[in-house]
């Protein structure tokens, strides 16, 4: 069965360049020129992907992405961002408010490709995991994809989850920077190295966590990360069954 994708995005050319695109690497896809007339057919029918672009007339795709993230069927909806702004404060700005990849124009059709197929390899990648993982502090759940830390739940993104679980799972090593934009983001990513600092930072600042005097995440320099949980031994107890310890 083929994925959906729906494009929410102003411009028409942009529009059709999309969906020809991914039409040609075999997704379903449904085009948009605003977020309300979207909204409406994903709370018909979610696809797998949402591509919105920001400035949309009407409702903006902020605030789409926002109200999709509220609501109980969409808020695990895989959402990527699409716009001309490229600070990196826009860029944090659309990860908190709840995207789980940025683009920025312009860009190139196959990078865009890239980003989806990487995407879609990561929603694969716990089948057969166990159910949860602890931590001292924290407590993650691979099948809905949420972390509690001290039973307070927290807002993640899809990367944001991608990169704490793997920092956790590998609690016993350093986790190289290569090794997460490898796993995180695709042997086919074609970003900056930036990309990683900024969700890390973001991650951070959920975890309550300071870089300076890290309680879960520390920062071995020129090397990578290590998952720590106030203890810098990374030590580990064993568990079996669907429940793994750290």
């Amino acid at each position: 069965m083929s994925h959906s994708i729906y494009i929410i995005e102003d411009d028409e050319s942009i529009r059709e360049l999309i969906k020809i695109a991914l039409i040609s690497f075999s997704y379903e896809v449904r085009a948009f020129e605003n977020a309300e007339d979207a909204l409406e057919a994903i709370r018909q029918q979610p696809p797998d992907i949402a591509i919105f672009d920001i400035m949309l007339p009407g409702m903006s795709g902020l605030e789409a992405v926002k109200l999709l993230r509220a609501a109980e069927r969409t808020k695990k909806l895989h959402i990527v961002l699409l716009t001309a702004k490229s600070t990196e404060y826009d860029k944090v700005v659309g990860l908190d408010c709840g995207a789980d990849d940025y683009i920025t124009k312009p860009f190139g059709v196959m990078e865009l490709g890239a980003r989806i197929r990487s995407i879609f390899r990561r929603l694969g990648q716990d089948a057969g995991a166990p159910q949860m993982i602890y931590t001292r502090h924290l407590t993650l759940n691979t099948d809905t994809r949420e972390v509690t830390q001290d039973g307070q739940r927290l807002d993640l993104t899809f990367k944001e989850y991608e990169l704490l679980s793997i920092l956790v799972r590998k609690a016993d090593r350093i986790v190289s920077r290569e090794e997460l934009l490898n796993t995180v983001w695709g042997f086919d990513f074609l970003g900056e190295s930036r990309t990683l600092d900024m969700h890390i930072r973001t991650l951070r600042q959920k975890l309550g966590d300071d870089a300076e005097h890290p309680r879960f995440i520390k920062t071995v320099r020129r090397v990578g990360y290590r998952f720590i949980d106030g203890d810098s031994r990374g030590e580990r107890a064993g568990a079996s069954g669907q429940e793994q310890s750290i």
